[in-house]
């Protein structure tokens, strides 16, 4: 099994997602509680724009089981495609799961953002990125008004 898993990953980072997919398949028939093979199965799917497959195999790598490297990809890989397909709250639910389990993650928020952007929620959205920039960015320009851009991201609307 370790070496068919390894020959299908192998083809997706070869851009052979197709392929890669006939084989996880055939392993999940023997595998149906794989958690790690539903997880490249996933991503084979959202690389051949396959978006609803790719939402039941994130689903279930993530009930069945993920080391925390893959878990962490996962839930940002089921949030982004829930986001490209219109389905905002349950990107947003997800991004939230993720950001509660792995807190460092700042890529959550970014795409956090996004989901913020697509349901209206501007204001949200904007604060969250002007914070995570004045956090993250080692640009010394920002950084030299790291506090200005921090006490501005939640007073977006507010005149003086």
């Amino acid at each position: 099994m370790k070496s068919k898993l390894l020959e299908a990953i192998i083809l997706r980072e070869n851009n052979q997602s197709k392929e890669a997919l006939n084989i996880l398949e055939k392993l999940l028939i023997d595998e149906p509680l794989n958690g790690p093979i539903y997880y490249q199965s996933a991503w084979c799917c959202d690389n051949l724009s396959l978006e609803k497959e790719a939402i039941n195999y994130y689903q279930k790598a993530i009930k069945f089981g993920l080391n925390q490297t893959d878990l962490k990809e996962a839930y940002l890989g089921l949030g982004s495609t829930y986001r490209a397909i219109g389905e905002y709250i349950l990107a947003k639910e997800t991004f939230l799961k993720g950001i509660d389990c792995f807190p460092e993650n700042n890529a959550y928020r970014v795409f956090l953002a996004m989901v913020y952007y697509n349901l209206g929620e501007y204001q949200k959205g904007m604060e969250l990125l002007l914070q995570l920039l004045a956090m993250t960015s080692s640009d010394s320009d920002i950084q030299l008004y790291q506090k200005a851009i921090t006490y501005y991201s939640t007073r977006l609307e507010d005149k003086w």
